[in-house]
């Protein structure tokens, strides 16, 4: 458990050996979001990059069903390597995404998952190795 701006959540977090600026990118760039997010095949954005405010749609993996999101905040403060972006699926509180700096080559990058939605947990856990595997190429 990790009290967040968004309140009570559920951490889930990996270290990987790559800069916190190369994940972030992964994050944020929303055409990297079907390599690692097991649950997303396809997503149709306002804006290829996550800002506050950013609109769109996912389709959901093995579903096929399209579902609408917004980004409901984004904060960046490079000199620490500290960054994070939520988001609303279909109206609904969903996963914050973090990123933190732990070194020179180093970050610890995580999911705040709802408590209702501990469930998903096992999913960020595949998501979270998937970005791993895409930062260190």
């Amino acid at each position: 458990m990790r009290r967040t701006p968004d309140g009570r959540r559920l951490l889930v977090s990996r270290l990987v050996d790559a800069p916190a600026e190369r994940v972030w990118e992964l994050l944020v760039e929303t055409r990297h979001w079907s390599a690692w997010g097991p649950s997303v095949d396809d997503v149709e954005p306002a804006d290829t990059r996550v800002r506050a405010g950013t609109t769109g749609r996912v389709r959901v993996a093995g579903v096929g069903v399209w579902i609408p999101f917004e980004v409901t905040s984004r904060s960046a403060d490079e000199l620490r390597g500290t960054y994070r972006w939520t988001w609303r699926v279909a109206g609904i509180p969903a996963t914050g995404h973090r990123v933190e700096s732990t070194g020179e080559n180093r970050c610890r990058v995580g999911f705040e998952i709802p408590l209702l939605a501990a469930g998903y947990a096992a999913v960020c856990t595949v998501a979270l190795r998937r970005i791993e595997r895409l930062a260190v190429e």
